[in-house]
């Protein structure tokens, strides 16, 4: 015999508001005015909200009791919104730029990476030296070592090691982070 199919309740983001505020006795209020008002039950909660034409909003649910304000919950759904977008707004995001050697590099092309480099530590990004190997190079992974120490004393002072020189098939990688 089949059971009937019973859906699950939907999950509801962000706090619990008047008569979703279930399980407890005593709530810790909090007044319109931000007074605290003290650990009432929540009928009288639920009252003094809906006398003040406003809504009890749950604030703190794991604190014992559990600390309810009473606000107009739209106005509040929307200044937490406007905070949220406002701190995505002043965030960096952080990228990862390569920049592509070989172990035979010229000193003039040596120059234009190290510029280069030095211009993404400034914009505050983590730089990925790529050395590549090709044919009997391999033979000579002490030179494109060389090479890795040579960038990474060259960029002491603005940069630290994120990852230390390691080879991978046929090319050597390290990561450099802005101090």
């Amino acid at each position: 015999m089949r059971r009937p199919f019973k859906a699950q309740e939907p999950t509801k983001e962000g706090p619990r508001i008047n008569r979703e505020i279930r399980g407890v006795r005593e709530v810790q209020l909090i007044g319109e005015d931000g007074q605290n008002i003290g650990v009432i039950s929540i009928q009288d909660a639920l009252a003094a909200a809906q006398e003040a034409g406003l809504d009890l909003v749950e604030i703190s649910p794991n604190a014992a009791p559990p600390v309810c304000k009473i606000l107009d919950f739209g106005r509040f759904k929307y200044q937490t919104q406007k905070k949220a977008n406002e701190a995505r707004k002043n965030q960096k995001v952080v990228e990862v730029k390569e920049i592509k050697m070989r172990p035979a590099i010229d000193d003039h092309d040596y120059e234009v990476k190290m510029k280069a480099i030095k211009r993404f530590f400034e914009e505050g990004d983590k730089v990925k030296l790529t050395l590549r190997f090709r044919g009997r190079e391999m033979a000579h992974q002490h030179l494109g070592m060389k090479l890795l120490e040579r960038v990474r004393d060259e960029t002491a002072e603005i940069s630290k090691v994120e990852a230390e020189p390691k080879l991978e098939g046929r090319q050597m990688i390290m990561v450099l982070a802005p101090r």
